[in-house]
């Protein structure tokens, strides 16, 4: 049996506390109601993951049973819970507020941190490897596009947009960032990408470390202040484009600079003409995955919807889907925490359903975060699926790629 609360262990500081770190924000409002845990999909799945009970504990001035709660790293951030609240809690915020208050984060989580700060970049990318891998990734256009004069564009002053990516995109899947710059060939796009800072990914966005998620982006900001870029566009990365939402929203004090998923700029380009899509070049049923931080946070819900209307044949939603769409599981740093693939895979089962109960042969992933862990389910649960980013169906589309041809990971 637990132990009685008493009411003299309880701190009433707590609560203004957690308003400081939140910008005022105020979650008294909160009527216990349980909605949270009801849209909480994990929170039958395995223990300490009830946001119901953690918000009471911290309403009620626990202080030390709060942040000690195994579900603050349990929790995946990813807000389903607060689109089901009737009163709009944000558990993401008050999750994120007590992981900045430990000293460090865990697993991998500070080394990635760390490395960023070190090299520029998520993955710890040393500058000759960047260059290596782009006049690699630009000698592979040349052949494909039978053009050895074509260029990826570095650093080029007044462009149309500066294109921010992931890290992942160099170190490990550099044919995605091929995929991306061979459509951005072909719709004669005018954009830049900085020699030195590229990364838009930032693992703070997790930590709740707001001094090193501030000096992790700013950098970035600076370059594309310098090129003098109209507008910054992001990979398909759902944290990175979120992190990058949020430090141009909150933080950053320099010229005003927009930012867009690649995901909108692909959707524009169909509707103005820049690039024309052919449908039957993509045959295979295909089903959509909503990376958390696209979609529930920043609102970016129907582009994708709008890109792959046209460019295949059989897209089939998963139920349910946009901000009602479920967690793939690794989201809010889950994946670099140590140990936890376990978890991971457990979190999966709602996700795997989805995918099974479509029927779709080809999972459209536009995040790298949700790849990692759409291509370890795969594995693990044996679908035999295709897990594939939307430019990968974009480029296949356009007939820059043949169907049969085309990379997955």
């Amino acid at each position: 049996m637990r132990e009685p609360i008493r009411v003299k262990d309880l701190d009433p500081t707590l609560r203004e506390e957690l308003a400081g770190l939140l910008n005022g924000y105020d979650f008294s409002n909160c009527l216990t109601c349980g909605m949270c845990t009801a849209g909480c999909i994990y929170s039958d799945l395995h223990k300490d993951q009830d946001p119901r009970k953690f918000i009471r504990k911290v309403a009620l001035g626990m202080r030390e049973e709060a942040e000690n709660d195994p579900f603050i790293w349990n929790c995946t951030m990813c807000n389903r819970c607060t689109v089901e609240c009737p009163m709009g809690v944000n558990m993401n915020a008050l999750t994120r507020a007590f992981r900045g208050k430990v000293e460090r984060a865990p697993g991998y989580l500070q080394v990635i941190a760390d490395d960023h700060i070190r090299t520029g970049n998520q993955m710890g990318v040393e500058q000759i490897d960047f260059d290596e891998t782009l006049e690699w990734i630009e000698e592979m256009l040349q052949e494909d596009l039978k053009d050895p004069t074509y260029k990826i564009p570095l650093d080029v002053p007044n462009a149309d947009f500066f294109f921010g990516f992931n890290a992942r995109e160099i170190k490990h899947y550099p044919a995605d960032l091929q995929s991306i710059l061979n459509v951005f060939h072909a719709a004669g796009a005018n954009f830049t990408i900085s020699s030195k800072r590229w990364d838009a990914t930032n693992i703070c966005l997790f930590t709740g470390k707001d001094d090193e998620f501030a000096e992790i982006s700013r950098p970035m900001f600076e370059e594309a202040e310098r090129l003098n870029a109209k507008e910054i566009i992001v990979t398909e990365c759902g944290h990175a484009f979120r992190s990058t939402r949020v430090f141009a929203r909150d933080y950053w004090q320099g010229k005003p600079m927009p930012v867009r998923h690649i995901m909108e700029l692909y959707a524009d380009w169909i509707k103005d003409g820049t690039i024309k899509l052919d449908k039957t070049r993509n045959t295979i049923p295909v089903t959509l995955h909503d990376p958390c931080n696209t979609v529930r946070k920043e609102g970016v819900v129907d582009p994708q919807r709008y890109v792959l209307s046209h460019a295949v044949m059989d897209f089939r939603e998963m139920t349910p889907n946009r901000e009602h769409n479920i967690c793939c599981g690794a989201g809010g740093g889950a994946g670099a925490v140590a140990e936890s693939k376990e978890m991971r895979m457990i979190k999966a089962k709602p996700k795997v359903d989805q995918l099974l109960a479509t029927g779709a042969k080809i999972g459209c992933i536009p995040c790298h975060n949700c790849m990692d862990q759409f291509v370890d389910m795969n594995r693990h649960y044996k679908l035999g699926m295709k897990m594939m980013h939307l430019t990968a169906l974009v480029e296949t589309a356009m007939g820059l790629m043949d169907e049969d041809k085309q990379f997955s990971h």
